[in-house]
């Protein structure tokens, strides 16, 4: 996923079907200077992640 398309997803605060592994994940934040995003899985809102953007997929 793109950095400009993460953004707009979190902006937007909708839910989109966005997947890390295959396993569907909320977008909280993303960092412009490292290209990653701070996620957690939409079952496990406790195990946040900082993940490369290039590893996020949306269906």
């Amino acid at each position: 996923m793109n950095r400009q398309r993460a953004e707009e997803i979190v902006q937007s605060g909708d839910l989109k079907h966005v997947t890390y592994n295959g396993e569907r994940i909320f977008i909280q934040q993303v960092d412009e200077q490292k290209e990653t995003a701070r996620i957690y899985p939409l079952d496990d809102p406790q195990n946040e992640l900082d993940v490369p953007l290039s590893q996020l997929v949306e269906k």
